[in-house]
């Protein structure tokens, strides 16, 4: 029995590296998908910067051609709401993850992170978001959970890790459903199990 709803329009995902949670994703995509006969639609954010991040992006890649059913594969590392005419009511996207989107929205502009700067990006992450959910049939959104681990002593790390927690906050409450998933067992943490 899935314990996602497919009548949610945004779903979040969040958990530590290599918790299970885009497996968890993919899965509940693809059965939103089968069961609504929307269009499956990977929106990835990651940018291949190290072996290790190409590695990664490879295996996504590979489990999506693997499965049962067939992904569009859409890159884009910032500015995701310009992407709001490519998906349509009956897509079911998956965007991972919220995480790099914003590592690639602080570094890619060169701008001095002052409070106006990161109010900005915070907006920027969030209103491309909504934009997505307001037009895709299903929006589900994995993210990492970085707030576990301790942030002092390094005042980037700090004001990284405290910007990534407010838009955690923000898309959780415009989230029918969030979830926490460690060691592979999804937590249901707002909404309804179906």
């Amino acid at each position: 029995m899935s314990v996602l709803s497919h009548n949610a329009s945004l779903i979040f995902i969040t958990g530590g590296v290599r918790s299970g949670k885009s497996s968890f994703a993919e899965k509940h995509a693809e059965e939103i998908a089968i069961e609504t006969g929307g269009q499956l639609n990977y929106l990835a954010t990651g940018v291949p910067s190290d072996p290790e991040m190409t590695e990664r992006i490879e295996k996504h890649q590979r489990d999506r051609e693997t499965g049962e059913c067939q992904w569009k594969t859409v890159e884009r590392s910032v500015h995701i709401g310009e992407l709001v005419s490519s998906f349509n009511s009956e897509d079911i996207v998956l965007l991972d993850c919220v995480t790099t989107l914003l590592n690639n929205e602080l570094f890619s502009r060169g701008h001095v992170w002052d409070n106006l700067f990161l109010t900005n990006v915070q907006e920027s992450v969030v209103s491309g978001i909504l934009k997505l959910k307001n037009q895709a049939k299903a929006l589900i959104v994995v993210s990492n959970e970085v707030l576990n681990e301790p942030l002092a002593g390094n005042e980037l790390v700090f004001t990284y890790g405290k910007l990534l927690g407010r838009i955690h906050q923000e898309l959780v409450k415009e989230a029918d459903q969030a979830f926490l998933v460690e060691a592979g067992v999804p937590v249901l943490m707002k909404g309804v199990q179906r």
